[in-house]
């Protein structure tokens, strides 16, 4: 019975550990817009740089699941991990709701905005809410996301 006992307990143990390790591999809200404070400051500093930053995934600004990216005038990705030069504007989360054009409406200069949307995590099929922290830096809106669960 011990051993019963001793094994359930290792069990749980292992279970916890586990969700622990899961539920790092996600930003919060608060380095979400830590990192678009700081990409902000560098698309001030250096536009140009900055952008070919985020495209690179340059780890100040792509951690876990979080990253920046970035829409020009023209309405397309400037800065994104894969969907540089594709529509921004006209991008839709999965419920259908127009998330590009929220988001470029909710970009104000100087000012930090949310936009929130159904998308799927990484690896994953089902959409669950996130939440997308934008601003506008010279001529581009920029953004950072995490998910609320």
């Amino acid at each position: 019975m011990k051993r019963l006992y001793s094994m359930l307990g290792f069990a749980f143990c292992s279970l916890l550990a586990a969700g622990t390790a899961v539920a790092s591999d996600y930003g919060t809200p608060d380095e979400a817009q830590a990192m678009l404070e700081r990409a902000a400051s560098a698309v001030e500093t250096d536009q140009d740089a900055a952008l070919a930053a985020f495209v690179a995934g340059d780890p100040e600004f792509k951690e876990n699941d979080l990253y920046v990216y970035c829409g020009g005038p023209d309405g397309n990705f400037s800065a994104h991990p894969s969907l540089v030069g594709k529509s921004l504007k006209d991008l839709k989360d999965k419920a259908g709701n127009n998330l590009g054009e929220e988001i470029y409406a909710s970009a104000k200069p100087g000012e930090i905005a949310e936009v929130t949307y159904m998308w799927p995590r990484p690896g994953e099929t089902d959409p669950v809410e996130k939440v997308a922290y934008v601003t506008m830096i010279n001529d581009q809106i920029c953004a950072v996301g995490y998910y609320k669960q």
